[in-house]
């Protein structure tokens, strides 16, 4: 092949994968990322002979003031009519995100609720060398700084409307004549998380004990699955947020492992084992406005009695 062809070639072998790279940002950052879906998984958690239970869990909004489309399709969330409201943190990225994030929950929060923060609770986000999501967690820096949201606003507008608080805290619900048993911690990926103050054996007369945490680290996860818990609910990781077709996630941002960074899994530690949903979350930075092979979610769990193994249903789009 003479010079000028090879020169002719290799340009335009160039200009296709340029093409096919802004082709797939154009997708990931005008598209995907404001294309949300509603995964459906069913659990069995439950006693036996107890009425299925619904649980809509929501994770990382990321609420910004402007954001009428996401605004409108969490509010659409209400007529699932679940039982039960499983918040687990980052809901906000701006000062003044809090009052359209509630019109967003909308009719959700006349709805028994439980909830817990993730860093985007407390502190808006920066931008981040996209590097340091490669890191292993203890590498990634995390600089201190005083809260700079409204996060007490956002606590108090949650339980005012009567969801509860799950920050390093725990709580009994009584939910559609079942006796439901939590524990919480605040955001793990921050140090925030407190489990000595929740730790100990679940309540054996609880039809069901649940572990509510923002990001799943497998301290957390152990912890739990070691005091007993059968079901544990985390956010954080965006599934991956940018993943590769066939092969997934390449990250979680956290030390869970990318096979479980969305969905519904199982979780063993020693010679217990706990159902794991990791929601992939409904929002993104707004320093990192894009999603590639992994939608913004939420999440209906319908909980059954303990019969089968955990058993997943597909995915289906809320317009």
């Amino acid at each position: 092949m003479s010079f000028r062809r090879l020169a002719i070639t290799t340009l335009k072998t160039t200009a296709v994968v340029a093409g096919v790279g802004a082709a797939c940002v154009a997708y990931a950052a005008g598209i995907e990322v404001r294309w949300y879906t509603l995964r459906r998984f069913t659990v069995p958690v439950l006693p036996p002979g107890a009425e299925p239970l619904k649980v809509l869990h929501v994770s990382d909004l990321h609420m910004m003031p402007t954001q009428e489309r996401k605004i409108r399709w969490v509010n659409q969330l209400a007529e699932l009519e679940p039982d039960l409201v499983v918040n687990t943190g980052d809901n906000i990225s701006n000062p003044n995100s809090v009052l359209p994030l509630l019109r967003a929950y909308g009719d959700l929060l006349d709805l028994p609720g439980v909830f817990v923060f993730g860093s985007n609770d407390y502190w808006k986000p920066r931008f981040k060398n996209p590097v340091n999501y490669l890191l292993p967690p203890q590498q990634q820096r995390h600089q201190p700084h005083h809260p700079d949201l409204p996060f007490e606003e956002l606590r108090s507008a949650f339980t005012d409307a009567g969801w509860t608080d799950l920050n390093n805290a725990k709580a009994t619900l009584k939910v559609n004549g079942l006796h439901l048993d939590f524990a919480g911690t605040d955001d793990p990926h921050i140090k925030r998380d407190r489990y000595d103050e929740v730790a100990g054996e679940v309540d054996p007369a609880a039809d069901l004990s649940i572990g509510v945490t923002h990001a799943p680290y497998q301290r957390i996860l152990n912890a739990f699955v070691d005091d007993g818990y059968p079901l544990v609910l985390a956010g954080h990781t965006h599934g991956g947020q940018l993943a590769v077709p066939i092969y997934g996630a390449l990250v979680t941002n956290c030390d869970l492992d990318t096979s479980r960074v969305k969905g519904l899994t199982t979780w063993g530690h020693e010679d217990r084992q706990a159902a794991l949903h990791v929601s992939a979350g409904l929002g993104t930075s707004p320093y990192a406005p894009v999603r590639f092979a992994c939608r913004p979610e939420a999440t209906l769990l319908t909980l059954v009695p303990r019969v089968n193994p955990i058993s997943s249903q597909p995915g289906a789009h809320v317009s």
